[in-house]
Parts: C-alpha cells; structure tokens; sequence
C-alpha cells in the first residue's frame, strides 16, 4: 500500500490518521507540492485532478480522502468500530463526511489557504462561516455527546478533525466553543491518532 500526501494538507491528514488508528503498513511517498510534482503525467494517472492524497493499494486506487476513510474502515476494522453497518449510524457518518468536504473546507479550511498560501479566497467570509457552522452543528452537538455519531469515535471524526484543529493557527478563536476543543484533545488522545502539525512546524522542519 502507498499513501501520497503532504503534510500540509488537512485532506491528506484523514488518510495518514486512519491508516496510523488502524495500524495499517504502508508506503508514503509526500508530493513536493510547490515545485507542482502533484500535475506530472505519472501521478496525474493515480489523481487525475492533481490532488493528495491518493492511496494505491494493489489494484484499488482512490484518490478522495473520504472514500479512503471508508475503504480504509470497512476493509481493515474487522470489529466495524469506525464504520458501523448500521444503516442510521452509517448515514449520519455520512452526512458528517460531506460536512468535512463542504462546510468544513469553506470555513476552517478556507480561512487557513487564505491566510497562508495566498489562495484568493474570502478570509473574512472563511472566519464567519466557521463561527456559523461551529454554533450550529459541532458546539450544539458536542455539548451532549463525546463524538459526531454514536457513543465512539468513527471515520465522522477523523474526516472533520484536521482543519477545525488547525484554525486557531489561522486566527480563528475556537474560545467560545468549549465543547469543540474538548472534542479535539479526545481525538489527540486516542492511541495510535497523529496531531495534525501547524504550518510553522512544518516550514520550520522544511527550513
């Protein structure tokens, strides 16, 4: 199995967190994203929209972050713990997933590519959209429950995990939404669950 990825990359996060929950061995191959090694003809193959990550595992090749919690899950979590078979719990995991890709990528994602790598992207309208989606669905949520589905931690969590806990690094206060930040020191705190690194980590380790 091979995970490329970069470690700037909330999207790729998901994969390199799952893999590592799940104990599953594998290659990484991290894509030099600025001198554009993600458009070359050999990966465009793999990803065709020239993104990470992408995951080749034999002769399965999947190249969305949420389809590679789900195969990830329903492949190596024997116990189904991650991804229940239950038809409700697996549609609410699945509204959560296309939260993470929606709303969670036009907040807290959007405020962070905003703020660091000059996307021109609304910041402003990134901040307010945040601040909506976390009074709306994660505090209201996460004030009565550990988690986003269940009484467990499933790929729901993973997927949304990474940008929410990077946007702080972006200006963003998550002060008023208590039940938020303790939901992310419980995902921390899960054995075997990488802490998404802030970009001054990783710049500086670049460095």
């Amino acid at each position: 199995m091979k995970l490329y990825t970069h470690p700037l990359s909330g999207h790729a996060h998901r994969a390199t967190a799952m893999l590592s929950l799940l104990n599953v061995a594998h290659d990484v191959v991290i894509m030099d994203l600025q001198s554009g090694a993600h458009k070359q003809p050999d990966y465009l193959k793999i990803s065709p929209l020239g993104q990470v990550p992408a995951l080749v595992d034999g002769d399965v090749i999947l190249r969305d972050s949420t389809s590679i919690l789900t195969y990830l899950a329903m492949k190596y979590d024997a116990d189904r713990t991650w991804l229940p078979t239950d038809p409700v719990t697996a549609a609410l995991i699945q509204e959560w997933l296309a939260t993470s890709v929606k709303e969670v990528f036009e907040g807290p994602c959007g405020a962070r590519i905003s703020k660091f790598f000059g996307v021109p992207i609304d910041y402003d309208g990134a901040v307010q959209k945040t601040n909506s989606l976390m009074k709306t669905m994660f505090e209201p949520r996460l004030a009565l429950h550990d988690w986003l589905v269940g009484d467990a931690p499933t790929i729901a969590d993973v997927a949304n995990y990474g940008y929410i806990a990077a946007v702080e690094e972006a200006g963003v206060s998550l002060a008023d939404y208590p039940n938020v930040k303790a939901w992310l020191a419980r995902l921390e705190a899960l054995e075997g669950f990488p802490k998404i690194q802030s970009v001054a980590e990783i710049m500086g380790t670049a460095a």
